[in-house]
């Protein structure tokens, strides 16, 4: 097959697999209600239906994407994932009661785990570092075109047949992708380069992911008990635990020179605190929308359609930014972008207007999706091709902490505050600008990253080895 067929599949894949399982999230957050009815389940069953999934996600996506994907290879592991996400899709329209559908998911999450650093590792394989902006924003502008359509596609299916099809949406395409993928060969590994699994480091990461992702979830509901003190204990002790291993492992789970990246934790924090203030700002403004103004869904979703119409266009617009002005100026512009997004909304009361909305949620979508096409490109770039997997999954952990930090920072201290959206919402300005200070910290537009520089002593067919990409 030669290079550009290759790399058009390789482009297909990465961005259908990631429509795929954006798509099934937004499906089940318009399903769970009639779920919730039909399997005569409890608030708190349906609530582990997103929860299972995301722990399962979260605390093995650094191993699915670091010692599977660059061991084996992103096709392979990414054909694997979307026929198990695709299969477990299918078994959660057949469930006969509300444990096999958390079950399910559960199945889902590790499917995920395994699919979605690949769609990000495939593409740094596929493509030199220079050219890397226009697939991530052909990614992520399918990814919000999903978020778009997948709540007025569910609805529609809910609606008309009931909860169980609209799960048997994603069969067909993830079974495609993966037959694609098949027909792809990555390219040759350097004799020597494989590394060991490193199972120790991966269940400390995994310790820590699921203390800090389960407390995160729980605390809303809960407050500050004896557990959900534990958890922040339990996962600060793991990850100190974690850092230590890997400075002494000599086939480390995540490369030296990624775990000690400024240019990487920088881009990374950036993503934490875009995330947790876009997801957080959306929960307290659906919340206002209905009930402060009393909109139902479908209105309260069209109030916020300029979010979803700029994460579709903004994302090519953001990789010519990208390229012209390199990651420190984009980057930093588009979470000043964020942050007066934030702050419009936050002044918003019984008396705004639809344009005043429909402007803060503009601006929401203008500098989350350049949030994440330039920082995603700065982390994908940093690794080299042998440890895009491991680039990918740090990408996809990020995007899911911030969420779930987000939703719960929202979801407290709307519960704390009644009908006033002001405290829940500065608490998130005040992520967005640490966020931006963080940006200042990429590179700028003439910098050329240094990536994973090898340790002494790494034989140098290790994935450690010193990789420098230029623009």
């Amino acid at each position: 097959m030669n290079p550009s067929a290759r790399r058009r599949i390789t482009l297909a894949n990465s961005v259908v697999g990631a429509v795929v399982v954006a798509l099934d999230g937004t499906v089940l957050t318009v399903a769970q209600p009639t779920l919730r009815r039909d399997l005569d389940a409890s608030f708190a069953q349906v609530q582990w239906t997103s929860t299972g999934y995301l722990i399962a996600v979260a605390s093995l996506l650094v191993f699915a994407g670091r010692r599977l994907g660059d061991r084996y290879g992103h096709q392979q592991v990414f054909a694997v994932g979307m026929v198990g996400f695709g299969t477990a899709s299918a078994g959660i329209g057949l469930a006969p009661d509300i444990g096999w559908v958390i079950g399910l998911r559960v199945a889902q999450g590790i499917f995920g785990a395994l699919s979605q650093p690949a769609t990000l590792g495939m593409l740094r394989a596929a493509y030199p570092p220079d050219r890397l902006g226009m697939p991530i924003a052909l990614r992520t502008s399918a990814i919000g075109l999903a978020a778009a359509a997948g709540p007025l596609i569910g609805g529609a299916l809910v609606t008309q047949l009931g909860w169980r099809p609209v799960f048997f949406l994603n069969v067909v395409p993830a079974l495609v992708m993966a037959a694609l993928a098949l027909t792809v060969r990555d390219a040759p590994r350097a004799r020597g380069s494989a590394a060991g699994l490193d199972l120790p480091g991966a269940a400390l990461l995994a310790v820590a992911l699921v203390a800090l992702v389960r407390t995160l979830v729980v605390l809303p509901a809960t407050g500050w008990t004896t557990a959900t003190v534990l958890g922040p204990v339990v996962a600060t002790a793991a990850t100190a635990a974690f850092v230590r291993h890997e400075r002494r492992a000599s086939s480390p789970l995540v490369p030296s020179g990624l775990l000690g990246s400024p240019t990487v934790g920088a881009a990374l924090g950036t993503l934490v605190c875009a995330s947790a203030a876009l997801f957080g700002t959306l929960f307290v403004s659906t919340y206002y929308l209905q009930d402060v103004l009393g909109l139902d869904p479908l209105q309260s979703s069209l109030r916020a359609l300029p979010l979803a119409v700029m994460m579709v266009l903004g994302a090519p617009v953001s990789a010519v930014l990208l390229r012209r002005h390199g990651p420190r100026r984009t980057t930093g512009t588009a979470m000043l972008l964020l942050l007066l997004g934030v702050l419009l909304l936050s002044r918003l009361d019984r008396a705004s207007t639809d344009p005043a909305i429909g402007a803060g949620f503009l601006l929401l979508g203008a500098g989350f999706v350049a949030v994440m096409v330039s920082a995603t490109s700065v982390v994908v770039r940093c690794a080299s091709a042998g440890s895009a997997g491991v680039a990918g999954g740090l990408q996809q952990t990020a995007m899911n902490i911030g969420p779930t930090v987000g939703v719960a920072v929202a979801t407290t201290l709307v519960g704390l505050a009644g009908v006033d959206m002001g405290p829940a919402l500065t608490v998130l300005a005040a992520l967005t600008a640490i966020g931006a200070l963080s940006a200042l910290r990429l590179p700028g537009r003439g910098d050329a990253p240094v990536t994973e520089r090898r340790p002494a002593g790494h034989p140098p067919g290790d994935a450690a080895r010193e990789v420098r990409t230029r623009r």
